[in-house]
Parts: structure tokens; C-alpha cells; sequence
């Protein structure tokens, strides 16, 4: 499926909106709930502060809430994917994400982005690190530290404004943040072993915009307290 072009600018847009309850799933015979389980669902659905009708986490320490309301994957990194796991189906929401886009890839992305999508808006708060139910999605043990090495995690939406959303919506910005870091920089920053000067500069940027939830900036902050130049 191939995005809609304009000039030859790409138009930003959901191409599969996603929905899914927790379930219970078997893994290394214990189980599981999860609800990274989401399937495209047509027509128009509800964005709410939380999330969107029709869909819910099972671990709401680590997933969901505001900050995390709306996971989103480019559909981009599905031909990746199918190079990197021949043999695997990858449906749409294979990821778990809720929207799957085209024209927003992580490099492009920055916290604090704040968009327009259906009659709702919408900001960048954070990249996704993938947990174990990653895994058991593609019932992989390794699949968690795959998905971290691709650098292709997408990423989490604040919902602004609540309205309604649907496949084949258009995405338009509405503003960037003054202190605006790429989502895939942000990623980056998260896994390095050291900062250098380009680093700790970009950390402070970061951690000035206002969506980047506190346990992000907390983390920052230590690394900066540890960093010496």
C-alpha cells in the first residue's frame, strides 16, 4: 500500500485504525493477559483521553494513560519486516499499534509534536521500549531485543482534543515545540552508553518540552547528573 503523494510531499495518514481487549495467552506455561492483540476496525471510533472505544491495555503500570494513549507504527517498517521475518504473517496492528501511519517515521517525528486527525488533535509524548508481550506477540523471545536494535519503535500519542478518527484520515501538524527532539534521537539517547557534548545537549532540550512524561525526564536528568564534562 502505497502513500498518497502531494507534489512530492507524502501525505501524513492512518491506514489501519486498531482496536483489542486484554486476553489471556499461554507463554512458557504461565499465563498471560495482554491486550497488545488489536485488529483494523472500520468506520469512525471515539479518541478519549485514555484511548479509544473499543480498546484496552492489561498492564496500565507500563502501558496506557494519558501519556500513552494512542500507539502508533508506520506502515513503512512492515517491508522491513517481512525482509527480517521471511516466514511471518504481518497483519495490520501486528505491533499492537492503534494507528497504523504512513508519513511519520521516527526520525521525522518530534516530542511535542501536536497534530490534527479526524476531529481530534493529538501530541508526541515518547518513542515505545518494548516489553516482553512483544514476544509473546510473535511468540519470539528475541523479538523484544530485534524490535530495539531496528530502531523502528514508533511511537505514543497525547490525546489534546477528543473527537472521532478513522482509517484513511489525513494527519496534519498544528505546531512544533521550541525545544522539539526527534522521537528516533530520543531512542537513541535512551540506550547510549555515554553522552558526549551533542548528547547532553539534546537531553536538555528534551526534557524542556512539556509533553516527555516525568519518569523520562527523571531518567535524563540522572544520566546528565552522571555524565562529566
Amino acid at each position: 500500500m502505497e502513500a498518497a503523494l502531494e507534489g512530492d510531499q507524502i501525505k501524513m495518514k492512518i491506514v489501519s485504525l486498531n482496536v483489542g481487549l486484554p486476553r489471556e495467552v499461554l507463554w512458557h506455561g504461565r499465563s498471560v493477559t495482554t491486550g497488545i492483540y488489536k485488529e483494523p476496525v472500520a468506520g469512525r471510533v471515539a479518541l478519549r483521553k485514555l484511548n479509544l472505544d473499543g480498546d484496552r491495555q492489561a498492564d496500565l503500570i507500563v502501558h496506557g494513560g494519558e501519556y500513552k494513549a494512542v500507539y502508533c507504527y508506520p506502515l513503512e517498517h512492515y517491508e522491513y519486516w517481512k525482509k527480517e521475518l521471511p516466514r511471518r504473517e504481518l497483519p495490520m496492528a501486528m505491533f499492537g499499534e492503534n494507528f497504523t501511519t504512513v508519513g511519520l517515521l521516527e526520525n521525522e517525528v518530534h516530542l511535542g509534536d501536536r497534530f490534527a486527525v479526524g476531529s481530534a488533535q493529538v501530541v508526541v509524548t515518547q518513542p515505545r521500549l518494548p516489553c516482553y508481550k512483544l514476544g509473546v506477540r510473535f511468540g519470539s523471545d528475541d523479538m523484544v531485543k530485534k524490535f530495539l536494535a531496528s530502531e523502528r519503535g514508533g511511537f505514543y500519542l497525547a490525546v489534546t482534543e477528543e473527537g472521532e478518527v478513522g482509517a484513511g484520515d489525513e494527519i496534519s501538524m498544528i505546531s512544533r515545540d521550541a525545544n522539539a527532539v526527534a522521537v528516533s534521537e530520543i531512542t537513541r539517547l535512551y540506550v547510549a552508553k555515554r553522552y558526549g557534548a551533542g548528547e547532553l545537549a539534546l537531553v536538555r532540550r528534551a526534557i524542556q518540552v512539556a509533553t516527555l512524561p516525568e519518569d523520562w525526564k527523571e531518567y535524563f536528568r540522572a544520566r546528565i547528573k552522571k555524565t562529566n564534562i
